[in-house]
């Protein structure tokens, strides 16, 4: 429920989360609706790194992540080797 996570990121503690994976497909509230409204808050933590996960593989469904404003978009199955790379990019050294 994307709504919901827009309410938990809302609620947070200023720089509670360092990055959020967000489905796409989800009840209520899409992916791309939820992050759109994340990016919109009033918030000094708001651009944080949004990390699309989607079955959606094609050129145009990564564009629209990226239109919506997520960082990458992840392409499920997700292969470890593929998250580890984006986890590193945005937060740092992983192990």
């Amino acid at each position: 429920n994307g709504q919901l996570a827009v309410e938990k990121f809302e609620k947070s503690p200023l720089y509670y989360y360092d990055m959020i994976l967000m489905d796409i497909r989800m009840p209520v509230m899409d992916g791309h609706q939820a992050t759109e409204q994340i990016r919109r808050l009033d918030r000094a933590d708001s651009q944080l790194p949004i990390i699309a996960m989607s079955a959606n593989a094609f050129a145009e469904d990564v564009s629209e992540s990226l239109a919506h404003g997520m960082n990458e978009h992840v392409t499920k199955p997700i292969a470890a080797a593929v998250l580890y790379e984006v986890l590193q990019k945005y937060l740092g050294k992983t192990k």
